[in-house]
Protein backbone atom coordinates (compact mmCIF):
# COMPACT_ATOMS: atom_id res chain seq x y z
CA UNK A 1 0.00 0.00 0.00
CA UNK A 2 1.02 3.50 -1.22
CA UNK A 3 1.27 5.94 1.71
CA UNK A 4 -2.11 6.83 2.94
CA UNK A 5 -3.67 7.73 5.98
CA UNK A 6 -3.45 5.87 9.09
CA UNK A 7 -2.63 2.86 8.14
CA UNK A 8 -4.63 2.56 4.54
CA UNK A 9 -4.00 3.09 1.21
CA UNK A 10 -5.03 5.97 -0.42
CA UNK A 11 -9.06 6.70 0.46
CA UNK A 12 -12.07 5.39 -1.93
CA UNK A 13 -9.82 2.58 -3.63
CA UNK A 14 -11.02 -0.94 -4.11
CA UNK A 15 -11.55 -3.38 -1.98
CA UNK A 16 -8.71 -5.75 -1.62
CA UNK A 17 -8.80 -8.81 0.39
CA UNK A 18 -5.84 -9.91 -0.26
CA UNK A 19 -4.15 -6.63 1.46
CA UNK A 20 -6.51 -7.18 3.98
CA UNK A 21 -6.04 -10.47 4.99
CA UNK A 22 -2.30 -9.88 5.31
CA UNK A 23 -2.10 -6.80 7.54
CA UNK A 24 -0.96 -7.48 11.04
CA UNK A 25 -4.29 -6.10 13.30
CA UNK A 26 -6.32 -8.13 11.02
CA UNK A 27 -4.36 -11.11 11.76
CA UNK A 28 -4.71 -10.71 15.26
CA UNK A 29 -8.61 -9.40 15.41
CA UNK A 30 -8.85 -13.29 13.81
CA UNK A 31 -6.95 -14.67 16.40
CA UNK A 32 -8.82 -12.64 19.07
CA UNK A 33 -12.01 -14.03 17.40
CA UNK A 34 -11.33 -17.49 17.35
CA UNK A 35 -9.92 -17.48 21.09
CA UNK A 36 -13.13 -15.57 22.27
CA UNK A 37 -15.14 -18.39 20.97
CA UNK A 38 -13.18 -21.28 22.75
CA UNK A 39 -13.63 -19.49 26.05
CA UNK A 40 -17.24 -19.02 25.55
CA UNK A 41 -17.75 -22.13 24.32
CA UNK A 42 -16.00 -24.03 26.87
CA UNK A 43 -17.84 -22.93 29.56
CA UNK A 44 -21.49 -22.90 27.96
CA UNK A 45 -20.81 -26.84 26.93
CA UNK A 46 -18.66 -28.26 29.88
CA UNK A 47 -18.79 -25.25 32.05
CA UNK A 48 -22.04 -26.79 34.36
CA UNK A 49 -21.97 -30.07 35.86
CA UNK A 50 -24.75 -31.70 38.05
CA UNK A 51 -24.37 -34.63 40.61
CA UNK A 52 -26.35 -37.65 40.84
CA UNK A 53 -27.35 -36.35 43.88
CA UNK A 54 -28.32 -32.91 43.23
CA UNK A 55 -30.54 -32.54 40.64
CA UNK A 56 -29.52 -28.43 40.39
CA UNK A 57 -26.49 -27.19 37.76
CA UNK A 58 -23.42 -25.96 38.89
CA UNK A 59 -20.37 -23.99 37.51
CA UNK A 60 -17.61 -26.76 38.02
CA UNK A 61 -15.17 -23.36 39.08
CA UNK A 62 -16.03 -23.39 42.68
CA UNK A 63 -19.55 -24.14 42.15
CA UNK A 64 -19.22 -20.26 41.45
CA UNK A 65 -22.12 -18.76 39.03
CA UNK A 66 -20.04 -15.73 38.72
CA UNK A 67 -17.29 -16.86 37.06
CA UNK A 68 -18.89 -18.54 34.19
CA UNK A 69 -21.50 -15.85 33.92
CA UNK A 70 -17.89 -13.60 33.69
CA UNK A 71 -16.36 -16.29 31.08
CA UNK A 72 -19.57 -16.23 29.23
CA UNK A 73 -20.24 -12.77 28.96
CA UNK A 74 -16.39 -11.67 28.00
CA UNK A 75 -16.71 -14.56 25.63
CA UNK A 76 -19.18 -12.96 23.87
CA UNK A 77 -19.15 -9.65 23.81
CA UNK A 78 -15.04 -9.74 22.27
CA UNK A 79 -16.41 -12.39 19.73
CA UNK A 80 -18.95 -9.25 18.91
CA UNK A 81 -16.42 -6.93 18.79
CA UNK A 82 -14.15 -8.49 17.23
CA UNK A 83 -16.77 -8.96 13.92
CA UNK A 84 -17.39 -4.97 14.93
CA UNK A 85 -13.98 -4.20 14.13
CA UNK A 86 -12.64 -6.77 11.42
CA UNK A 87 -15.98 -5.08 9.52
CA UNK A 88 -14.47 -1.83 10.19
CA UNK A 89 -11.17 -3.20 8.80
CA UNK A 90 -13.02 -3.92 5.84
CA UNK A 91 -14.38 -0.81 5.41
CA UNK A 92 -11.50 1.72 6.41
CA UNK A 93 -9.77 2.27 3.27
CA UNK A 94 -12.92 3.67 1.94
CA UNK A 95 -12.89 6.23 4.79
CA UNK A 96 -11.53 9.60 2.96
CA UNK A 97 -11.35 11.62 5.78
CA UNK A 98 -8.13 11.91 7.99
CA UNK A 99 -10.24 13.09 11.17
CA UNK A 100 -12.78 9.92 10.58
CA UNK A 101 -9.77 7.46 10.14
CA UNK A 102 -7.92 9.31 13.19
CA UNK A 103 -11.51 8.32 15.50
CA UNK A 104 -11.46 5.00 14.30
CA UNK A 105 -7.98 4.34 15.11
CA UNK A 106 -8.35 6.10 18.56
CA UNK A 107 -11.49 3.77 19.32
CA UNK A 108 -9.48 0.76 18.01
CA UNK A 109 -7.04 1.61 20.87
CA UNK A 110 -9.40 2.62 23.31
CA UNK A 111 -11.12 -0.90 22.75
CA UNK A 112 -8.74 -2.90 22.51
CA UNK A 113 -6.35 -1.67 25.46
CA UNK A 114 -9.69 -2.47 27.75
CA UNK A 115 -10.60 -5.92 26.31
CA UNK A 116 -6.79 -6.83 26.94
CA UNK A 117 -7.95 -5.56 30.41
CA UNK A 118 -11.21 -7.20 30.97
CA UNK A 119 -9.27 -10.47 29.42
CA UNK A 120 -6.46 -10.40 32.26
CA UNK A 121 -9.25 -9.72 34.78
CA UNK A 122 -11.12 -12.92 33.14
CA UNK A 123 -7.81 -14.86 33.38
CA UNK A 124 -7.01 -14.13 37.15
CA UNK A 125 -10.51 -14.63 37.94
CA UNK A 126 -11.24 -18.13 36.68
CA UNK A 127 -7.43 -19.65 37.39
CA UNK A 128 -8.20 -18.15 40.90
CA UNK A 129 -12.04 -19.80 41.22
CA UNK A 130 -10.18 -22.86 39.58
CA UNK A 131 -7.53 -23.10 42.00
CA UNK A 132 -10.04 -23.07 44.91
CA UNK A 133 -12.57 -25.53 43.64
CA UNK A 134 -12.88 -28.68 45.46
CA UNK A 135 -12.44 -32.34 44.11
CA UNK A 136 -15.68 -33.60 45.97
CA UNK A 137 -17.70 -31.17 44.47
CA UNK A 138 -16.35 -32.39 40.74
CA UNK A 139 -15.46 -36.36 41.67
CA UNK A 140 -15.36 -37.25 38.06
CA UNK A 141 -13.27 -34.67 37.19
CA UNK A 142 -16.01 -33.88 34.05
CA UNK A 143 -15.26 -30.58 31.98
CA UNK A 144 -12.00 -30.26 33.12
CA UNK A 145 -10.00 -29.75 29.70
CA UNK A 146 -12.85 -27.55 29.13
CA UNK A 147 -12.59 -25.51 32.21
CA UNK A 148 -8.59 -25.28 31.40
CA UNK A 149 -8.77 -24.42 28.27
CA UNK A 150 -11.07 -21.34 28.70
CA UNK A 151 -8.30 -20.05 31.36
CA UNK A 152 -6.07 -20.68 28.86
CA UNK A 153 -7.38 -18.81 26.14
CA UNK A 154 -8.27 -16.10 27.83
CA UNK A 155 -4.47 -15.66 29.16
CA UNK A 156 -3.68 -15.86 25.35
CA UNK A 157 -6.73 -13.63 24.55
CA UNK A 158 -4.63 -10.60 26.97
CA UNK A 159 -1.44 -11.05 24.74
CA UNK A 160 -3.85 -11.04 21.56
CA UNK A 161 -5.63 -7.70 22.83
CA UNK A 162 -2.87 -5.80 23.81
CA UNK A 163 -0.88 -6.15 20.66
CA UNK A 164 -3.89 -5.13 18.94
CA UNK A 165 -3.88 -2.10 20.99
CA UNK A 166 0.27 -1.41 20.53
CA UNK A 167 -0.09 -2.42 16.36
CA UNK A 168 -3.31 0.46 16.38
CA UNK A 169 -0.64 3.31 18.44
CA UNK A 170 1.59 2.44 15.72
CA UNK A 171 -0.71 2.99 13.02
CA UNK A 172 -1.72 6.07 14.74
CA UNK A 173 1.55 7.53 14.88
CA UNK A 174 2.09 6.77 11.04
CA UNK A 175 -0.87 8.66 10.58
CA UNK A 176 0.00 11.51 12.16
CA UNK A 177 3.13 12.05 10.93
CA UNK A 178 1.25 11.95 7.38
CA UNK A 179 -1.32 14.46 8.19
CA UNK A 180 1.36 16.63 9.49
CA UNK A 181 3.58 15.67 6.45
CA UNK A 182 0.53 16.99 4.28
CA UNK A 183 0.00 20.07 6.24
CA UNK A 184 3.41 21.04 5.90
CA UNK A 185 4.22 20.27 2.40
CA UNK A 186 0.69 20.48 0.38
CA UNK A 187 2.35 20.89 -2.98
CA UNK A 188 4.00 17.39 -2.63
CA UNK A 189 1.05 15.81 -0.97
CA UNK A 190 -0.19 12.61 -3.10
CA UNK A 191 -2.87 13.33 -5.48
Amino acid sequence: MEGGAYGAGKAGGAFDPHTLVRQPHTILRVVSWVFSIVVFGSIVNEGYINTPSEGKEFCIYNRNPNACSYGVAVGVFAFLTCLLYLALDVYFPQISSVKDRKKAVLSDIGVSAFWAFLWFVGFCYLANQWQVSKPKDNPLNEGTDAARAAIAFSFFSIFTWSLTAALAVRRFKDLTFQEEYNTLFPSSAQP
